[in-house]
């Protein structure tokens, strides 16, 4: 049976900020036949309209026949919107939707950071979920996914949206969307813990692969990195602590590894907006350690010099060639 034979079984998909991680994941649901919008940038939609969008894996490249457009307009027949900007653009992206979701829509937040699903949520009157993700991927073009490492997902319902009407039913149902298009995506019951996790891990390998220009694999060869690393993790492991989220610490220095081999030649997304002069996310990562570690009494040395380090880097060079 061809893969879109059933496509009208398939909810509606809408992908809105559709870069490496929302590329990624609508073009893995739209490979398996769902009918899915990517919302992008002007470069990415003419590219996706001319040439289809491309993933490129280690072992093959596929191209994606896929609708896309540059409007927040284009959300306006989806069932499920993915919402995959940049953490510091959540709350005007979220306000951008809202005049054109469906009553039933649900969101879906794709986003670094602990605290995008509630932004969101803050914005629209529609069930936001949140979704922890762990992909390896960068933009290798205007239209062209580079895929370098793993691909799941984790899914939730946030606190902020705990009270919505069959809320746990509904992630489920996202969740298995996820899953028949093979992109593996349990539901976490505390989700909170889990995207503190990937907070985590962020703030391990993000900063330093930015500021080292190192691929997470050479980081975790060095042992002096791999030193600073693990302070980092029992850092913000801390601060998560106090902030009422427990996680274990060998647990999350295990994960770490693990986390390291298995997408060793990822470049962190830190360390991409850097080189290609676009602004950063870290305020969102070891930058929001650091801002809570001081709300709450805290200290956090290595969070915020790597946050202030990134800071000044993102800012540009002095130095003429």
């Amino acid at each position: 049976m061809p893969a879109n034979a059933n496509r009208s079984s398939w909810p509606r998909i809408a992908v809105f900020g559709a870069g490496a991680v929302g590329g990624y994941y609508g073009g893995m649901l739209a490979l398996a036949g769902a009918p899915v919008t990517l919302i992008g940038r002007a470069q990415h939609v003419a590219a996706i309209e001319r040439d289809g969008l491309v993933i490129e894996r280690a072992e093959r490249r596929e191209v994606i026949a896929v609708r896309a457009s540059t409007q927040p307009e284009a959300v306006a027949d989806a069932d499920v919107v993915l919402l995959c900007v940049k953490s510091p653009d959540t709350r005007a992206a979220a306000a951008s939707l809202r005049p054109h979701l469906q009553r039933d829509a649900i969101v879906v937040s794709l986003q670094n950071g602990v605290e995008n699903a509630a932004w969101a949520a803050t914005e629209v009157d529609q069930l936001v979920l949140a979704a922890v993700v762990w992909v390896g991927a960068y933009m290798a073009g205007p239209g062209v996914v580079r895929h370098t490492g793993r691909g799941d997902l984790d899914l939730g319902v946030p606190r902020a949206c705990a009270a919505y009407p069959e809320a746990a039913a509904r992630a489920q149902a996202v969740a298995t969307m996820f899953e028949r298009a093979g992109v593996k995506c349990p539901v976490s019951a505390d989700i909170e813990a889990a995207l503190w996790s990937k907070l985590t891990i962020n703030c391990a390998f993000n900063a330093i692969s930015a500021l080292g220009r190192a691929r997470y694999g050479r980081m975790a060869a060095t042992p002096l990195v791999r030193d600073l690393m693990e302070d980092l993790v029992h850092e913000t492991l801390a601060v998560a602590r106090a902030d009422g989220v427990h996680l274990d610490d060998a647990a999350m220095i295990a994960t770490t590894w693990h986390v390291a081999k298995q997408m060793a030649a990822q470049y962190s997304s830190t360390a991409q907006d850097v080189l290609r002069g676009k602004p950063t996310e870290i305020d969102m990562l070891n930058g929001y350690v650091a801002e809570r570690a001081q709300a709450l009494g805290l200290a956090a040395p290595l969070s915020r010099t790597l946050h202030a380090l990134v800071k000044l880097r993102e800012a540009g060079d002095d130095l003429v060639a």
